[in-house]
């Protein structure tokens, strides 16, 4: 069966390509072969560097050829019914997400052209046609949601994270942090911590190595992990210092985003070696900040126990006052007791 279907995958990805040199239009004729000869029908091989460096020229052109080349991606993505090939088409939306020019990520960001989020529409995608497409169909559905995650991630801070095209510089990127609210703040480190937490739910269904396509998928992934911890380093910094000035209901907000991203310290931890001295600091920073929350926190607590102590004993103490009062008012002595004279004593 596994034999057959790579035959079968040849073949159309061999009439696929004489299609499109027919009926293509020869202004994209180059843009439909370079993503058919980089979605093909085979179970290992990912996009190749020369025919992903042709689809990321499209982004240099005008917002026009962008747009295309990005609809092209979509409809072979949705349309197509092959695992290999699906995951291939997100290998591709993830590499212009890292290393597409702006025009080119703004077009991928803002489809469908009716605006609003990147649906990829593949929380559904089966390939049931043997035992490892159909385990390959759940790496589909995870990457797409992940992808998802990452653009939502993006239109949150500003900025693609994880480009290389619109990387920040790292100054600007404090001082921009510096000046947010913190609620925005909180915002941010809390789609920060959705994306790791989605880097966590990858499937365990398939070997990773030795499988050149989720190789690239996980390679690609790490370099997000990197990516995205030094984000949160940034913010976590920032919260620290203003962590005496946070209010109580922002502050529990922060324990429980620190809390959700401790949970997933272990699993987010055998993603890579590289760089562990950094990534070992960038952990050490959300200890301490989790720490002094705990403390800043309890500190607070203890405030409230004894403001509240206080508050009780004024009240008793002018609950107390209000009860003699009272009862002075209700025994109110008449003036006349000091006329008795102009009354007659009554004797027995």
């Amino acid at each position: 069966m596994e034999r057959l279907k790579s035959l079968l995958g040849i073949i159309k990805d061999k009439v696929s390509q004489s299609k499109a040199a027919i009926v293509s239009n020869p202004n994209t004729l180059s843009l439909h072969l370079a993503l058919l000869r980089a979605t093909t029908h085979h179970p290992f091989t990912p996009p190749g560097h020369k025919h992903l460096t042709t689809l990321l020229s499209f982004g240099l052109g005008s917002r026009v050829t962008a747009a295309a080349a990005i609809q092209a991606l979509m409809d072979r993505l949705q349309t197509t019914h092959d695992a290999s090939v699906a995951i291939k088409c997100l290998i591709i939306v993830h590499h212009i997400i890292k290393h597409g020019s702006f025009i080119l990520q703004d077009q991928l960001s803002v489809y469908p052209s009716t605006g609003g989020r990147n649906y990829l529409k593949l929380s559904n995608f089966r390939d049931n046609t043997t035992p490892f497409t159909w385990e390959l169909s759940s790496w589909v559905r995870w990457y797409a949601r992940y992808l998802e995650n990452l653009l939502s991630t993006s239109r949150v801070l500003g900025f693609f994270l994880c480009s290389t095209s619109s990387s920040v510089d790292k100054d600007k990127e404090e001082e921009r942090v510096s000046s947010l609210l913190n609620s925005d703040l909180l915002r941010e480190i809390d789609s920060l911590v959705s994306l790791l937490e989605e880097m966590c739910k990858r499937p365990d269904s398939l070997q990773v190595h030795g499988n050149n396509l989720l190789d690239v998928i996980m390679g690609s992934v790490v370099e997000d992990y990197l990516s995205t911890m030094s984000e949160v380093s940034t913010r976590v910094i920032e919260l620290t210092e203003r962590l005496s000035c946070l209010s109580f209901g922002d502050s529990l907000e922060l324990v429980c985003t620190l809390k959700r991203l401790e949970e997933r310290k272990e699993r987010l931890l055998v993603l890579s070696n590289k760089k562990r001295v950094l990534i070992e600091t960038y952990w050490g920073l959300i200890d301490e900040l989790k720490d002094r929350v705990g403390k800043e926190k309890l500190y607070r607590e203890e405030r409230m126990i004894v403001s509240y102590g206080r508050r009780d004993k004024a009240s008793e103490s002018a609950r107390f006052g209000d009860r003699v009062l009272n009862y002075g008012d209700s025994v109110r002595f008449s003036s006349a007791r000091f006329d008795l004279n102009r009354f007659p004593l009554l004797v027995v």
